[in-house]
């Protein structure tokens, strides 16, 4: 019995360390991207290349993601910081979905765990591409006002009157004030990668992974299992593809397409992240939009490749 215990204990131990150990390269590229564009990009810079058009500015936010090397993991606090510079929600919310899917890392990782097969890389990308499509557009006409936590309103607040003209700042300063906000952006979305890397930890210790495989025996049920390993493992997107090609014998594609897609967009980790920095409403519903939109994508297909 206690030897049970000690082994059940260094497993939960290992799972939560390599969690924390895998995640925090990539929260700390996030954070020094966001003291960046907190130092170096003004609200003006930004409505001047933003669309204006909702739909545009939506296919201007998914492709944005190509440009930025950025896991889950990091992926909140940039977004946090662009919408305090004034980027649209809509914008915003559609790279915050597609930048953990559609940037080359992830994309060659996922060509290289598949066998150099190019048609999955092009259903992934595809895929991610048109779900952050359909849900920045749909969550942005139910949310028309920026639903950022009273703290984090603040701090956008703040960061639209840093933006009034004044004498130019020192690059020396400038360097000095991204290490200053990264260090306070990293301390701020640290503590929600912990718990939820350990949250993660524990249920993949008390879950047996075989419990779940046995529900998905038809192709609706299939997808949703996939979708909740997805959430429940809380992998990083860099290295989630070596996973799903493992469950190829047992999965179709669609419902691999659904784990390569909703477990970068939403897992453990970043939806405690996400409770961090949106109102805890709008994160339900964007959560709820994901899940429709990934669930349908992975059905349809599922019909054009099976």
């Amino acid at each position: 019995m206690a030897g049970a215990i000690v082994t059940t204990f260094l497993q939960l131990n290992t799972i939560f360390l390599s969690m924390v150990m895998e995640a925090i390269p990539f929260v700390l590229v996030g954070v020094l991207i966001s003291g960046l564009i907190q130092s170096f990009i003004t609200e003006r810079w930004i409505a001047k290349i933003m669309p204006k058009n909702r739909f545009l500015s939506s296919l201007f936010g998914c492709s944005v993601g190509i440009l930025f090397p950025s896991c889950e993991c990091g992926i909140v606090p940039i977004t946090r910081r662009l919408l305090g510079k004034g980027v649209p929600l809509n914008a915003g919310i559609a790279f915050m979905l597609t930048g953990p899917v559609v940037n080359p890392i992830v994309l060659f990782s996922t060509y290289v765990a598949f066998g150099n097969d190019w048609r999955i890389v092009a259903v992934r990308a595809g895929m991610a591409f048109a779900v952050a499509l359909v849900v920045s557009v749909s969550i942005s006409l139910l949310f028309p006002a920026l639903p950022l936590r009273q703290a984090i309103q603040e701090m956008a607040a703040s960061t639209a009157l840093s933006d009034v003209p004044r004498a130019p700042m020192p690059l020396r300063r400038k360097l000095g004030s991204v290490l200053t906000h990264a260090v306070e952006e990293f301390f701020s979305v640290g503590k929600y990668l912990v718990l939820g890397a350990f949250i993660a930890a524990c249920m993949q210790t008390f879950i047996p992974t075989s419990s779940l495989l046995h529900i998905g025996s038809n192709p609706i049920m299939a997808s949703l299992v996939m979708m909740g390993l997805a959430f429940t493992m809380s992998l990083c997107s860099e290295a989630d593809a070596f996973i799903a090609s493992s469950f190829r014998s047992t999965f179709s594609m669609g419902s691999i397409s659904a784990f390569l897609v909703f477990g970068p967009m939403i897992d453990i980790k970043n939806t405690l992240m996400l409770l961090g920095t949106f109102k805890t409403k709008f994160v339900v519903v964007l959560i709820a939009f994901v899940s429709v939109s990934t669930l349908t994508g992975s059905l349809i297909v599922g019909r054009l490749i099976g």
